[in-house]
Parts: structure tokens; sequence; C-alpha cells
């Protein structure tokens, strides 16, 4: 028996202005779903992201969460996912932990393990150093470990592999893996394939004369 899709769109289209970005796209994520957004720079995959996060509003279509309309119950489908944008979207004064705990206390979530969390990403070790003296690299791993700190069921991943090493993409597969194993769903726009379990691919391909600077302006 094959599950009926959690999360749901149809006919989805944006604009930037008076210009489309693009038009038709429509998917269907079940429990433990991947979906790989592709598509060339520009194409909309960051937009489509925002779409879903609630940053954007469509053109036209529709988002469904277990069947009723997105906006039904707008506030517990924001409460029910994770939006990692391009930006790491830490506090550079604080630690590494700090940063996190701050997260799960504004999720409401103040009961995880912000080491074990460092952990999974291999930076334990940098538990209690100031996020202003991390490399690139390490700050994406913190900030990736906040997907640790929340039992959020959507995670909305926008290039995560931004500035990870070998090491830490494979680390990030296996907290994927381990995520969608547990029921979860991520929906991921990256131009490298994702680590782990193979998931489902939507590639954007924008109307030819669609506005090709897709927005950059992520955040947590």
């Amino acid at each position: 028996m094959v599950d009926a899709p959690v999360l749901h769109g149809r006919n989805l289209a944006a604009l930037r202005g008076e210009r489309l970005i693009f038009a038709g796209i429509g998917f269907a994520l079940e429990r433990g779903g991947l979906l790989k957004l592709t598509g060339r720079n520009g194409a909309g995959k960051s937009t489509l992201i925002r779409m879903i996060a609630g940053l954007v509003a469509p053109f036209t279509g529709s988002l469904l969460w277990n069947g009723a309309e997105v906006g039904l119950d707008r506030e517990g489908f924001l409460a029910d996912l994770i939006y990692a944008g391009h930006q790491d979207g830490l506090k550079t004064a604080l630690t590494a932990t700090e940063n996190l705990d701050l997260f799960a206390r504004l999720r409401g979530t103040s009961d995880r393990d912000a080491v074990a969390a460092l952990e999974s990403f291999g930076i334990a070790e940098l538990a209690d150093l100031p996020v202003r003296y991390m490399s690139a690299g390490q700050r994406r791993r913190v900030s990736l470990a906040r997907l640790r700190m929340t039992p959020a069921r959507l995670w909305l991943l926008d290039e995560p592999l931004t500035a990870l090493d070998v090491g830490a993409i494979t680390q990030l597969g296996r907290v994927v893996d381990a995520h969608r194993n547990a029921g979860g769903m991520v929906i991921a726009a990256t131009h490298a394939d994702l680590p782990g379990e193979a998931g489902d691919v939507l590639e954007i391909v924008p109307p030819a004369d669609a506005d090709m600077d897709d927005g950059m302006e992520d955040a947590w």
C-alpha cells in the first residue's frame, strides 16, 4: 500500500514583479521522502523552497499538508518544518552550543542535546568556541546541526552542501537518512548529489522569458 502524500504542490507558479519565474510546478512528498530540486542557476529552486517555507506567496497553485490547504493551519505547518537557507544565520558572538540552545528555545524544544547535535556533524570539540573564530565549513556544520534540535518532520535545505568538505557531506547524508528512516521528509535544492538513499528529482525549467535572478536572501 502506497502512503498518501504528506506535502502536495499543485500547479505552482511564481512572479517577481511582473515577470514569471516558473509555472506548472507540481510534486508529492510522502513520509520518508526526499525531493531534490535541480535546474540551472536562477531557474527558481530557491524561490520554490522559500515558497514552501511561507516566505514567498505563490502566484497560482496550492500547497497541501496532510490533504488540507496549508493556509488553513499555517502556524501548525510552519512549526513542523525547518528552513535552512544560503546564509548560516548564526550569532557570531555566541558559541556553537549557545547558538543551538537559542534556536531550540525559540522552537520550544529546549530539552535537546546541543553537543549530541554537533557530534552528528563531527564538531563536538568546537562546542564552546565562539562562532566568529570558525571557518566557513565549521559554521555551516553548526548551522546544519540545528536540524537535530527540533522534531520538525519537513526539512527544507537550500544548497546545504555549500562550504562542506567530503567528510561533512557524508555526515549530512547520514543525518538525512536517519531523519527519513524515522518518517521525516526532505526537500533540497542542490547542484550536487546528496549522499545516502535515493529520492525523487524535480527539474525546474523556467519559461524562456523568465526572470533568471533567483532570490538569495535566505536564512533560517
